[in-house]
């Protein structure tokens, strides 16, 4: 059973972006400038775009982080979008989901420059990437396929059964993972909340991507021997024997799965480099203007 280390490959993408960075200043470019926002003090969300931060410095790109406090208004941060889509030195920008309930969130993500809108949520990118033309990918699906293709997983001619149908993973992934590509031409199957009888359909799954958001919920039973299984979920669980009091598990239950399958995705350590690799690719793209010149 494989492990499929998400941490050494996102270091080797690291490593060519930083190299592409030293090129671009080689030449008299400015290195590639990314910016977020954060929203109040959602421990998760920090501890996100503190990796983002550590990710950026690593590679060679600029950083700039506008942290905000639980109540700022509406008006008052997109009013700091605005200034952000104007300043021609930021390649590009993300804010940092999920926002306080009382800020529309499909609003703000609507008034980020498609240029700039390197987490690839905005309708125009989305539209671009249903239609197969150049476009920012969301960070993790980009990364859950780039992870794919550097395990040398097979994907053309499988059947991948996705977990989850958000906007975020699901839906987007569903669509790159069945598209006619060289990373796709798998047939796909989105199950979720309201699907009966799910197991029917995890057991079919060579590729099984759990994004559903529910800490160990797919068990041995629900896998088919042999399959891939990729975890995108991250929880933090009480275990007062680990040193801060809880430990980290996916939406898979690793313990068990892993004696069923031939590849597995860790948490921590699976996905989530390699999200942060695709924030990383999509910035890259921005300050190269390779998407809207």
């Amino acid at each position: 059973m494989p492990i499929i280390d998400g941490k050494q490959i996102a270091n080797v993408i690291k490593e060519d972006i930083a190299n592409e960075v030293r090129k671009m200043l080689s030449e008299g470019r400015k290195a590639p400038h990314l910016a977020a926002i954060l929203v109040g003090e959602n421990i998760a969300s920090q501890t996100y775009v503190a990796n983002k931060e550590k990710a950026c410095k690593e590679v060679g790109f600029i950083s700039t982080v506008y942290r905000l406090p639980e109540n700022v208004t509406e008006r008052e941060l997109l009013d700091i979008i605005n200034f952000v889509n104007k300043d021609n030195e930021i390649d590009g920008l993300i804010v940092q989901m999920p926002l306080p309930e009382h800020i529309n969130s499909q609003t703000i993500i609507e008034s980020i420059l498609p240029s700039k809108d390197v987490d690839g949520f905005h309708p125009l990118n989305i539209g671009r990437m249903i239609t197969n033309m150049p476009t920012y990918i969301p960070a993790t699906p980009l990364g859950i396929v780039t992870l794919l293709e550097k395990a040398n997983i097979d994907i053309e001619g499988k059947h991948c059964v996705i977990l989850g149908r958000s906007n975020i993973v699901g839906t987007p992934l569903s669509i790159l993972l069945s598209r006619k590509s060289k990373n796709g031409n798998a047939t796909v199957t989105l199950c979720h909340s309201k699907t009966l009888n799910i197991e029917h359909f995890t057991l079919q799954a060579d590729i099984l991507i759990a994004a559903v958001g529910k800490p160990l919920m797919v068990k041995a039973e629900m896998v088919k021997e042999g399959s891939v299984i990729i975890d995108v979920g991250i929880h933090r669980i009480e275990d007062e024997n680990k040193k801060y009091g809880f430990k980290l598990v996916g939406d898979v239950d690793f313990n068990e799965v892993y004696k069923k399958c031939s590849y597995i995705t860790p948490v921590p350590g699976g996905v989530g480099p390699m999200t942060i690799v695709g924030l990383l690719i999509n910035t890259l793209k921005a300050a190269k203007k390779e998407i809207y010149p």
